[in-house]
């Protein structure tokens, strides 16, 4: 097995995406997972959702993290604009207006992850192609919610604690560049489509690993 670090993102440096070439490597059967019959739809299981589930955490918690970084140098770094003729950034009523439209958004995200979590339990207790097919709904709705916090959050950083906060030796841009790179690997774009597909003409979601 050779691992090649071919991996060359601007975000995501840590991952594990990259090059495998498996060659001549014996595996005992016990090792071998049969993950393909997840999705089929005869005998469907939320292995999708599980995944996708895992890629909306991820989210959230970049967005999270953005937010917390934000805070921290607004309240300690940040300049107060001029016109708002307070004394310091934190006192800014549109910076106070923004992050707390973040904030609020980021809790909705928990409670959608929350909510798809208990949909994800229910279908592996009882796997139906109704049951999966709820799961990867409230996770779709769940992963929309956080891709767009994440790319939001990432950006709002930099304007609310301004021109200093792109100072490289923060390392600030690491939370826009991960939230960018990871968001794409399953584009948004169909989360909405597969969504309201569901509800308007109630078509199941494809099963695979990315919806």
């Amino acid at each position: 097995m050779t691992v090649l670090n071919d991996w060359s993102a601007f975000g995501q440096r840590q991952t594990g995406s990259g090059t495998v070439l498996l060659e001549n490597v014996k595996v005992p059967l016990t090792r071998v997972i049969p993950a393909w019959k997840s999705y089929l739809h005869d005998t469907p299981r939320p292995d999708s959702a599980i995944s996708q589930f895992i890629q909306a955490a991820i989210d959230a918690g970049i967005a999270q993290g953005a937010l917390e970084e934000t805070v921290s140098f607004v309240k300690t770094r940040t300049r107060a604009w001029i016109d708002s003729h307070q004394d310091h950034a934190h006192e800014d009523p549109y910076t106070r207006h923004i992050l707390g439209g973040l904030f609020a958004r980021l809790s909705a995200c928990r409670a959608l992850l929350d909510v798809a979590g208990k949909t994800i339990d229910a279908a592996l207790i009882h796997a139906t192609p109704d049951t999966v097919a709820a799961a990867q709904i409230a996770t779709a709705e769940a992963k929309i919610f956080t891709t767009e916090l994440a790319i939001e959050a990432t950006n709002r950083l930099f304007e609310l604690a301004g021109t200093a906060a792109t100072d490289t030796r923060y390392n600030l841009d690491r939370y826009w560049r991960n939230a960018r790179t990871h968001t794409l690997h399953d584009p948004v774009r169909w989360k909405y489509a597969i969504v309201g597909d569901y509800y308007l003409n109630g078509t199941f979601p494809p099963l695979h690993a990315w919806s």
